[in-house]
């Protein structure tokens, strides 16, 4: 076996999570930081946290709620013109035209 190709081994590698908690375990890193843990995670916990670090969910709402101001502003354009069409004099041709 080749030496000084393995990393050092930390037996006592502190990790310390954004919430506070901290444990030690073994590692080849001296100290760990993590975002979550198993004291804080949902899936051990129960409890719904939402985490959005970056406003993507935000983000997305914004989008969706200006698509749907565009399609509210097009169908109510798509009622005006039938208005329109109702209110102009109908032709003689439209008059006589059958209806099956």
């Amino acid at each position: 076996m080749k030496s000084k190709t393995h990393p050092q081994y930390h037996d006592d590698c502190q990790v310390t999570c954004a919430c506070g908690n901290s444990f030690t375990t073994g590692s080849t890193l001296p100290k760990i930081k993590v975002e979550i843990c198993a004291a804080c995670h949902p899936f051990f916990t129960g409890q719904q946290k939402f985490i959005d670090t970056l406003g993507r969910v935000e983000r997305f709402k914004q989008k969706q709620a200006k698509a749907d101001k565009i399609k509210s502003s097009q169908k109510s354009k798509k009622k005006e013109e039938k208005k329109k069409k109702q209110k102009r004099a109908k032709t003689l041709k439209e008059m006589l035209k059958v209806k099956k």
